[in-house]
């Protein structure tokens, strides 16, 4: 069965994209809807094995992708996505900085292990990722970031020390990027999803998603494909004069 699903519809043919933590849930909207409108997607998680399901949901409707198993925080393992999806398509037109991880906790019990592996996968492989494309991009005069930040990073959460720093370094991160590259003409974006209904936040229980939903205006927890759509939608010739913005897209909380 086809797991074509993007609401949205721009011509990405030709275009080239990485998307990391693509397989599962928001990444993996993210890749299938690039895919679904024409670019070929290069789907990066964990291991080759994890990514697979992604590229045979793209395959399926006849779509183009490939998966690459990498921990985005190490800056060799990086590089060598980047120079194999170079070496097989010949340019980077879309980078998706997704991967993520949370090791929530009180400050006061927040462990150096638990701080560093945030730090590292949320923070540490944006940097990385984006360093290693920004070349090929500028060589093109072309290119389309888009970092995947959270509410978190904009107001802070409890329990969330480590993953709000990153999520607020990762805008920081964004807005500076794009002034260095705007006269490049690339896009640097982030989109900031506010409580999604994926893999990890199910393991919160009935309970306080349904809490969560009360401080929604939207009154839902929101879709995967709700944050794919805005994805879509900065990485398309649309919005080509959008760089250096946060994009919540969070039913609300943040108005």
């Amino acid at each position: 069965m086809s797991e074509k699903q993007s609401r949205l519809s721009v011509d990405l043919t030709g275009r080239v994209a990485i998307v990391t933590g693509a397989s599962r849930g928001i990444g993996r909207a993210i890749a299938i809807s690039l895919a679904e409108n024409g670019a070929k997607v290069a789907c990066v998680a964990t291991s080759e094995k994890s990514a697979m399901g992604t590229v045979e949901a793209i395959r399926e409707f006849g779509g183009e992708a490939e998966a690459f198993g990498c921990n985005v925080g190490i800056t060799e393992q990086a590089q060598g996505v980047v120079e194999a999806v170079l070496a097989k398509w010949e340019k980077v037109d879309i980078l998706v900085n997704n991967a993520g991880i949370t090791r929530d906790g009180l400050l006061a019990q927040m462990t150096d292990e638990n701080w560093d592996d945030v730090i590292q996968t949320n923070l540490r492989g944006t940097f990385v990722f984006t360093r290693a494309c920004i070349m090929p991009m500028m060589q093109k005069r072309y290119g389309r970031i888009i970092n995947i930040s959270s509410v978190s990073g904009l107001g802070g959460n409890p329990g969330q020390a480590n993953y709000s720093a990153t999520k607020a370094g990762v805008i920081g991160f964004t807005n500076t990027v794009a002034r260095e590259y705007a006269k490049r003409k690339i896009t640097v974006n982030a989109v900031a999803p506010g409580f999604i209904a994926t893999d990890m936040t199910a393991v919160l229980g009935d309970m306080i998603i349904t809490e969560a939903k009360k401080r929604i205006p939207a009154n839902r927890v929101g879709d995967p494909q709700d944050i794919a759509d805005a994805v879509l939608f900065l990485a398309s010739d649309a919005a080509s004069y959008i760089t250096g913005q946060v994009i919540p897209v969070d039913g609300g909380m943040t108005a």
